[in-house]
């Protein structure tokens, strides 16, 4: 029987945003566009980041901590809505950011006696392991935070782990925000470069159709809420409930060489259409996930719709376009289905690719705007317990670039997609050209996964 580990919280505090003079702090408000409407009661975003540090814990806690501590309030001058909460004034047609003077992000500071070698590596490991590194929003019935940080200390490493509202920033957004804290952690400065400094300027998102607005009431609505007033206005909607007890994860490397292979056995199918495909690497590594995952969870569902799909990013394709260091949601989620039998027919993994390639094409060619005013309600559709696979995060993110002065991460987690059913993206942390992905699934669906990936990579 496996002794469960133990963790002691041995702090709880705020760090404000620095200021060399508080009389000079001025509130600061945000509208929520309706790129950020759309995930306004998503679960929030939960994402670990392992460092290495074979230091003793006390070198650890009169040096690096408060080096991090003090790089994150400098850090927050920056990103002032970071440390300010989501409120809804009860004239207002939509949410907004606030940032009061006095406002602060939660940091928490964690020992733990778990095994960081264990946690920070790609084999298969219990779910339940990571909850004790996740920090929690405050959730009220005037407000919730945006951000709160966990800093856990191991035997040969820590790990930062942030919760982030979704209706706040999307994956770019925040990978920026950890970027601009290892910077200024590792730089012993307090400025940014232009490629991390936030652009706040929400007058780039037009919206004469009142689009958020619409998603605003429907996300009412959808919640049984009877205003903007209601208690439960800022609880989170639940996709898939809690993680079951029996629920592991583990992270799957594709190499370029993984990729170019697949990209081969597309390109010499028989049944290839004359069409050209559209074969980036991540098309063909969502792809073949996508059938491994199905193939190890379809069971009985085989003769149901199974949907695929993820988000695209809209900053360059907005007119004019919006900048790549935009702060706040700039995403559209796009997705289809496809019948599970389809999935597992020993083309499957052609057909899929075709399917995908289709939607990343039909993404590039369709206005930004056009059916924004479906997308939710056809969200709210979908069937409890409908098989899919969503995205989070992305490779081109570059979250291993992620250095605080002592090296890149050893391992970045997303969690968060235990509990929505999707899989995690990110570039491989040592060979250009890569894919990792993580994935979430049921002990015995994990074995079997891992069976139909390893060999369908071995295949020529």
């Amino acid at each position: 029987m496996a002794i469960p580990h133990s963790t002691k919280v041995v702090q709880v505090s705020k760090v404000a945003p620095f200021t060399a003079d508080s009389a000079a702090v001025t509130d600061f408000s945000l509208p929520l566009t309706f790129f950020d409407t759309f995930w306004f009661k998503f679960p929030p975003v939960e994402r670990l980041f392992f460092y290495s540090l074979p230091q003793t814990n006390t070198s650890f806690f009169n040096s690096i901590l408060p080096k991090l501590k003090h790089s994150l309030s400098l850090t927050l001058q920056h990103f002032l809505p970071l440390a300010g909460k989501l409120t809804w004034p009860s004239e207002s047609s939509l949410p907004i950011i606030l940032f009061t003077a006095g406002d602060a992000i939660s940091l928490t500071v964690v020992d733990s006696d778990a095994n960081f070698h264990h946690l920070s590596g790609s084999h298969v490991r219990k779910s339940c392991d990571f909850s004790p590194l996740v920090p929690s929003l405050v959730v009220s019935e005037t407000g919730a935070s945006l951000m709160a940080v966990q800093i856990t200390l191991f035997n040969g490493g820590f790990c930062i782990g942030i919760t982030a509202h979704h209706a706040v920033l999307d994956g770019k957004s925040s990978t920026m925000f950890m970027k601009a804290w290892a910077h200024i952690s590792k730089q012993n400065q307090s400025s940014l470069p232009p490629e991390l400094t936030p652009c706040y300027d929400r007058t780039m998102i037009k919206d004469p159709e009142a689009i958020a607005s619409m998603y605003a009431n429907q996300w009412l609505a959808m919640t049984g809420c009877k205003s903007n007033q209601d208690p439960k206005v800022f609880e989170f909607l639940s996709i898939s409930g809690e993680p079951p007890a029996d629920m592991v994860r583990a992270s799957f490397e594709m190499t370029r060489s993984d990729i170019e292979k697949l990209k081969k056995r597309v390109l010499n199918h028989p049944n290839r259409a004359s069409e050209e495909l559209h074969l980036s690497s991540f098309a063909i590594a969502y792809s073949y996930v996508f059938v491994c995952i199905v193939k190890a969870k379809i069971h009985e569902q085989i003769d149901k719709e199974v949907y695929y799909g993820f988000v695209a990013d809209k900053r360059s394709r907005l007119n004019p376009p919006v900048p790549e260091n935009y702060f706040g949601n700039c995403v559209a989620a796009h997705y289809n289905f496809v019948e599970g039998r389809e999935c597992i027919e020993e083309d499957g993994f052609y057909k899929i690719v075709a399917r995908v390639s289709e939607l990343i094409k039909e993404i590039k060619e369709i206005d930004v705007y056009e059916g924004l005013e479906d997308k939710l309600s056809l969200f709210s559709k979908l069937e409890p317990g409908t098989l899919g696979v969503g995205v989070a995060g992305s490779p081109r993110f570059g979250v291993y670039s992620a250095d605080f002065g002592w090296g890149k991460p050893e391992k970045v987690e997303i969690t968060s997609v235990d509990k929505t059913g999707s899989i995690s993206m990110a570039e491989m942390r040592d060979e250009s050209g890569g894919i990792e992905v993580g994935v979430p699934l049921k002990k015995h669906e994990m074995e079997l996964f891992t069976s139909i990936f390893s060999s369908g990579l071995e295949k020529p």
